[in-house]
């Protein structure tokens, strides 16, 4: 079957009728966190300060000849739409609709020129993700059946977030925390580090895993002076710390502290950039972004060349939609996948879903929908050409 249209589209996201009101407000909305760019005073620690931070998602629909259609969701506005609208779209568009991986290598070749690991990346992964999506429509199974079936009853999921007693009582047993200094800070952020890990520590206990995510904020000086610091508190991993260009500062990171588990990837677009990272055995954990960095098709290539190295496979924010949901599914090295936890403490989770038919984690477990595709729920009227409104 052939594809009729490819375009860039906007999806009215759903409210809850009746919201929970919350205990408290989130850290999501106070904690200071460190960014690359916070090293110039201009900007504050809080993310949403980050140029460029506020141009949202794009979706992306794939439309068969038969009318049947498929979603995927990408990021980063404007210049995403417009890479799928005129660059993508009229090199797929009449093509067979089920051939994903012919899909996949043509919009692959024609980004090099571009960039293959930048705004073609994430374009690339709204069409992908849409066309996953459509062949489970056309097919009528779940994503994860056409990976290769279910791999485990159900997904391990740890919380994202600085709101530990919320975690803890919503049965989350594995955590990761937020990082509020900068490289530039030195001694003192060092002092905030560790401060604010031990402090972690103690709300979680000795027995339960606990990480860090830098987020890109330190140099290799700064990351092994902290390593060195925090080594008491029995991090289970160290996540980006240094920017993703820095594979060689990585590889060392990893080579002068075996004691933690290095881990980066959302910021790292495409099979090419993860196999730089296996090769030079800079990592222990990878961690693809599903909107950001090719879709389905490259985090399954990433997995693939990880798990031929020893190496694990927990994409980023993968419980928080339906995309990673289904990944770790169907992944055999992928033996958690990441819950973000940055809304109000007290609102159910049931409430907090952006993308509906998203199932929600449990005792912190979670199973995807086996409905066709990745289980969305949207209707027709739910969805606008990109720019309509």
């Amino acid at each position: 079957m052939k594809i009729k249209s490819i375009k860039a589209v906007q999806v009215k996201l759903p409210k809850p009728a009746n919201p929970t009101t919350p205990r408290r407000d989130t850290w999501n909305k106070s904690a200071k966190r460190a960014m690359p760019i916070n090293m110039y005073s201009e900007f504050s620690g809080l993310p949403g300060s980050m140029p460029g931070g506020g141009l949202g998602a794009v979706w992306v629909q794939v439309t068969a000849e038969d009318g049947t259609w498929g979603l995927g969701q990408a990021a980063f506005g404007e210049p995403v739409a417009a890479f799928v609208n005129t660059v993508i779209a009229p090199m797929l568009e009449g093509r067979n609709c089920m051939a994903i991986e012919h899909l996949n290598d043509l919009v692959l070749r024609i980004s090099h020129r571009f960039g293959s690991s930048g705004t073609a990346s994430t374009a690339m992964g709204g069409v992908d993700l849409a066309l996953w999506d459509l062949k489970g429509k056309i097919i009528g199974q779940p994503v994860y059946a056409l990976l290769g079936g279910p791999v485990r009853e159900s997904i391990t999921c740890y919380a994202t977030g600085d709101d530990l007693d919320w975690a803890q009582e919503l049965g989350f047993t594995k955590f990761k925390i937020t990082n509020p200094s900068h490289y530039s800070e030195g001694d003192a952020g060092i002092k905030a580090v560790v401060a604010h890990v031990a402090q972690a520590r103690e709300k979680v206990g000795v027995e339960r895993d606990l990480m860090i995510n830098p987020v890109m904020s330190y140099n290799v000086e700064f990351a092994l002076r902290l390593l060195e610091e925090l080594r008491p508190y029995n991090l289970r991993w160290f996540e980006e710390p240094l920017v993703p260009t820095d594979t060689e500062g990585l590889a060392h990171l990893r080579r002068s502290a075996p004691w933690v588990a290095i881990a980066t990837g959302e910021d790292h677009h495409g099979r090419h950039a993860f196999l730089d990272l296996v090769e030079k055995r800079a990592v222990d954990i990878l961690q693809p972004d599903f909107t950001w960095g090719g879709g389905m098709t490259e985090a399954w290539k990433a997995h693939t060349i990880a798990e031929m190295a020893g190496m694990a496979t927990i994409p980023h924010g993968g419980a928080n939609n339906p995309f990673g949901q289904h990944f770790a599914m169907a992944a055999t090295e992928s033996p958690m996948t990441e819950y973000w936890l940055g809304t109000d403490p007290g609102v159910p989770l049931e409430e907090t879903v952006r993308i509906p038919g998203t199932a929600v984690p449990v005792n912190g477990q979670v199973r995807p929908t086996n409905e066709p595709g990745f289980g969305m729920h949207f209707e027709p009227s739910d969805i606008s050409d990109w720019g309509s409104n």
